[in-house]
C-alpha cells in the first residue's frame, strides 16, 4: 500500500514558513478523504468501526454491491457569517467512500450499523461457509 509521505530535510531553510502550509494542507486533505477504520471479528460476526466526526448519520450511506460494502458519505461545511475576518480555519469538509470486501462466510442481507458519537459501527452476521471437500480421490467409471 503506498501512503503519502510528508517527510523532507529537516535542514532550516528560509523558505520553510512559505512552504510549510502546503504541505500540511495535502496531508489533512489526504487523511479526511479516507476515514479512520477497524475492523475486526469473532465467531458470530465482522465488526468494522468508522471516525466521522461532525458527520450526520443522515450523510452517510451504506451499499452492498457484488460482495463488497460501501460506505460512503460527507462532512458539509457549517455556514459562516460574512464580515468577519477570518485569520486561518483548520475545519475539513467533504465526501469520502470506502470499499471493504465481504469474505465468504459475510450475511450481507443482515448487516446492521449504528452511529453514536461520531463513531459509525457495522455489524455483519456470519453464516456457516459451505465447507469444503478436503482432498479425496475419485473414481473414474468404465464406459
Amino acid at each position: 500500500m503506498v501512503e503519502k509521505s510528508t517527510e523532507y530535510s529537516r535542514w532550516p531553510s528560509l523558505l520553510d514558513p512559505l512552504y510549510d502550509p502546503l504541505r500540511s494542507f495535502g496531508h489533512r486533505v489526504a487523511d479526511w478523504l479516507k476515514p479512520a477504520s477497524a475492523a475486526s471479528s469473532d465467531d458470530t460476526a465482522y465488526s468494522i468501526s468508522m471516525e466521522l466526526p461532525g458527520v450526520s448519520e443522515d450523510d452517510v450511506e451504506l451499499l452492498i454491491n457484488d460482495g463488497s460494502l460501501i460506505v460512503r458519505g460527507e462532512k458539509k461545511t457549517e455556514s459562516e457569517k460574512r464580515g468577519d475576518t477570518w485569520y486561518f480555519s483548520e475545519r475539513q469538509y467533504g465526501a469520502f467512500s470506502r470499499t471493504f470486501q465481504l469474505p465468504e462466510d459475510a450475511d450481507g442481507g443482515k448487516i446492521s450499523a449504528t452511529m453514536k458519537d461520531g463513531v459509525l459501527k457495522i455489524s455483519v452476521p456470519r453464516v456457516e461457509a459451505k465447507k469444503k471437500d478436503k482432498s479425496r480421490k475419485i473414481s473414474i467409471s468404465k464406459s
